[in-house]
């Protein structure tokens, strides 16, 4: 004796018409438009009504195994992979190793019910959005790209944590240059902006946090800031100005959402990947990222600009080399040597004879470490490479006698301060670096 039959609500309809049809009450023509199907198929449902009853309205497949499921046995190795060495990869991240390194092909919603299944949660809560104003895309790539620093235990909590520096395009969220270095400095940046030059080119304009690495976030203006109506920039403030680059600061974290949000793909990808490959050191990664990691990261997460066209402006290596650096105004001595704090550099005698005593210069020290001094754009005498350090900024209160209120700048790496934008020449600046 047959069980009882189990029919869905649209198998049900479907029983009540055909019992229609076949007591005359409604024509074939009428029930296949009842039913929403073709009068060819309402014939083939009359048959087998007719034959079965109402079992023969059930679906065919009811019950069959489908023929993409998995067998037992790749569920089991899914499973043991999935808590085994990809236990810290989401659902997306791990469907896509399974492809890439393991040769599994599997819908990330199979992998999310596997992993649900098996008592595995979800590596994030999903967190209701808040409302916020969003701001559209750049039509193109260039004319806008936003960079940041984001420490972090990047090879894992036994490591020691140290920064990944990224810069990406605001017009497709490409991820244009990246690398890690030990924490984040004005070092750091020029060698990404570097990158980003050599690699792409000078874009529009470069969004950024107000990290005093970028803008001044002091309160003291010198006589000579005041009379000139700013303050002399940072360092890369001022490497920016020279490349025409416009720097624009954002006031909150969701401002610059794209690189935020760029950063929370990487620290939840990026630590797995760089496990996986075993790459515990920043040379080795940044090696890695350079050469593997951007381009799969632009390929999955990569979006279309609305333009095909590019303002990205191409420039020279010599014009590179020479821009991206650190620059510092500084007096020639009377014995036509410029002196920085314990570097002193001679500066060759001139065809024409013509001495620089008491001169204001500019002098540069380029990425690679060595020195260039210049008169204007003549270039009038180099050194070689020293260990490049971070310049640093102090203040000090002024004398207790002193009745006047405020600070001075108190030098610290050498006896400069950064150069203002170019104006032709170099306007007296106090000691100190900034």
């Amino acid at each position: 004796m047959k069980g009882d039959i189990v029919l869905s609500q649209k198998e049900i309809q479907r029983v009540r018409v055909m019992e229609q049809v076949m007591n005359g009450a409604v024509t074939l023509v009428q029930a296949s438009e009842f039913i929403g199907v073709s009068y060819r198929q309402a014939k083939r449902l009359k048959g087998r009504y007719s034959s079965s009853g109402p079992e023969g309205l059930i679906h065919g497949n009811r019950g069959r195994e489908p023929s993409n499921a998995l067998n037992e046995s790749k569920k089991a190795l899914i499973r043991n992979l999935s808590s085994g060495k990809y236990s810290e990869c989401n659902d997306s991240h791990f469907t896509e190793m399974l492809k890439e390194r393991e040769g599994i092909i599997i819908s990330r919603e199979s992998i999310r019910k596997l992993r649900r299944s098996n008592g595995q949660k979800a590596k994030r809560k999903r967190r209701p959005v808040k409302h916020r104003s969003r701001r559209p895309r750049k039509e193109c790539q260039g004319m806008l790209v936003q960079w940041d620093g984001s420490p972090h235990h990047w090879f894992g909590e036994d490591q020691p944590p140290c920064c990944l520096l990224s810069s990406i395009d605001d017009a497709d969220s490409k991820l244009l240059s990246a690398m890690f270095i030990p924490q984040e400095t004005s070092e750091g940046y020029l060698r990404l902006l570097y990158k980003l030059l050599t690699k792409h080119g000078s874009p529009v304009a470069l969004y950024h946090d107000r990290h005093s690495i970028f803008v001044r976030t002091d309160d003291y203006w010198s006589i000579q800031e005041q009379l000139q109506g700013y303050q002399y920039p940072t360092h890369v403030g001022r490497v920016l100005e020279e490349l025409n680059i416009c720097s624009v600061q954002a006031y909150s974290p969701q401002a610059k959402g794209r690189v935020e949000r760029g950063f929370g793909t990487l620290q939840d990808r990026l630590i797995v990947e760089l496990a996986l490959e075993g790459i515990t050191d920043m040379q080795s990664a940044n090696r890695w990222l350079d050469t593997t990691f951007l381009h799969r990261y632009n390929r999955r997460f990569a979006k279309k600009p609305h333009s095909p066209n590019s303002s990205f402006r191409k420039l020279s290596h010599s014009e590179i080399y020479l821009k991206v650096s650190y620059a510092y105004e500084a007096t020639v001595g009377n014995d036509n040597c410029v002196r920085l704090g314990g570097l002193c550099i001679d500066i060759p005698k001139p065809k024409n004879g013509k001495s620089f005593v008491r001169k204001k210069v500019l002098v540069r020290q380029h990425l690679d470490g060595k020195w260039t001094v210049w008169d204007n754009d003549i270039k009038i005498a180099s050194h070689k490479a020293t260990p490049f350090s971070e310049p640093l900024r102090s203040w000090k209160m002024k004398d207790h006698k002193d009745n006047s209120k405020g600070k001075h700048a108190l030098q610290v790496y050498i006896s400069s301060k950064p150069a203002s934008r170019p104006r032709g020449h170099f306007p007296f600046a106090l000691k100190g670096t900034y």
